[in-house]
């Protein structure tokens, strides 16, 4: 899909230098996919003590 963005281009550069990306788009692309995984992480996040997971890890690893 074809966008138009105004973006910084110093923050593109930083981000292009740091990423090691040879491309505009697969810095951008990149940025979206951590940005939508670090998202779905703090969504998470929100359960943490309050999902009762009772495990039995020895019978876990028989299965395995």
């Amino acid at each position: 899909m074809r966008t138009t963005l105004d973006l910084p281009e110093s923050l593109l550069s930083e981000a292009m230098t740091l990423s090691h990306h040879k491309t505009k788009t697969s810095v951008i692309v990149t940025a979206l996919e951590a940005y939508v995984r670090q998202a779905k992480m703090d969504e998470l996040r929100k359960f943490k003590g309050k999902v009762d997971v009772e495990l039995d890890l020895n019978q876990l690893r028989k299965r395995g």
